[in-house]
């Protein structure tokens, strides 16, 4: 029974031990960030515009993803015929950013320091949110970056577009970051997937999405289209930014979400897409979020949302070492 991984080491079963992503190491002091991947937490939901409870979705999905934390020796899927996230690829949890509650600006600051902290150790940085409002410290955290590296484009898979300018004053609220995020010069443009139904954003701002690059497209338009359809609409040779809202999948698989929305996704169609994205793409960013665990009782959305970004970044990592 050798080169299974269980001959040296604890055998840590999930329900054992602290739950850090993943069970890997956490690394407390940011300026010693050592990884190829390290996860952050950004436990804010003071951007919500209806049901609150994401700023649990970090702790939930840490815990979550203990249930793929089996064995030393990565993951292996017969379908690809491929090992997955296997000891050559380091993963990290620093931690959470610090949130200071009803402070917008304090508590987005903390996670755009954050995000720095990895781009700057060459991590690929990933975010669990909280609300989609992290989002718009974790895009500005990339203006150095890009202004070395080159532009990014943004992959939203949301149920919604979060294309509002302001409403009330409010411009940094889970219904905004798209909107921020077209704003910058270093984002090149922004796929949208998922969007559907009765939408936060009114039809100005969608005019306006469309004028400022935003290509969207509705769950039944992206099943028309395909798989290949969807990606051939990606612009080749992007640096590519994906930004998963788990609303964006069908509440029947994932409840514990603030605004769920019927008619979404099924976990292969966004899988197959994620897939096909790391195969032709460089990814420099992850975010999910808007995971609210009480409203899901049976922890099945903290446990997509874990098999997403752990599948995710298994074929980002493996297509890295085979191109």
């Amino acid at each position: 029974m050798a080169g299974h991984g269980y001959e040296t080491g604890r055998l840590n079963l999930p329900f054992v031990g602290i739950s850090t992503f993943g069970k890997r190491d956490y690394v407390a002091d940011w300026d010693k960030i050592e990884a190829d991947i390290a996860v952050m937490g950004a436990p804010f939901d003071s951007g919500t515009q209806f049901r609150g409870g994401a700023r649990f979705g970090p702790r939930s999905v840490r815990e979550a993803s203990t249930l793929f934390s089996f064995g030393h020796a990565g993951a292996y899927d017969h379908e690809d015929d491929a090992t997955y996230l296997g000891p050559e690829v380091t993963i990290v949890d620093i931690g959470d950013a610090d949130i200071v509650h009803t402070d917008t600006g304090r508590s987005h600051a903390n996670i755009e320091t954050g995000v720095r902290a990895m781009l700057a150790a060459g991590a690929l940085p990933v975010v669990i949110g909280g609300d989609h409002s992290v989002n718009i410290p974790c895009i500005r955290a990339f203006a150095e970056n890009c202004a070395e590296k080159g532009p990014i484009h943004i992959v939203q898979i949301d149920a919604h577009l979060d294309f509002v300018d302001e409403r009330h004053g409010v411009t940094q609220g889970h219904g905004n970051p798209m909107r921020r995020a077209a704003e910058k010069d270093y984002v090149s443009g922004i796929t949208a997937l998922g969007i559907r139904n009765v939408s936060s954003t009114a039809k100005d701002g969608y005019d306006a999405a469309r004028a400022m690059g935003d290509d969207f497209l509705s769950v039944r338009q992206v099943r028309k289209l395909g798989t290949e359809g969807v990606l051939g609409r990606i612009p080749e040779g992007a640096r590519i930014y994906v930004t998963i809202d788990i609303d964006g999948f069908d509440p029947s698989i994932a409840p514990g979400t603030g605004t769920p929305s019927h008619g979404g996704f099924l976990y292969y169609e966004v899988l197959e897409i994620l897939q096909g994205i790391a195969k032709r793409h460089e990814v420099v960013g992850i975010d999910l979020v808007e995971v609210a665990p009480d409203y899901d009782p049976s922890g099945t959305t903290p446990i997509l949302a874990a098999q997403i970004l752990l599948n995710f970044l298994g074929f980002i990592f493996h297509a890295r070492s085979t191109r």
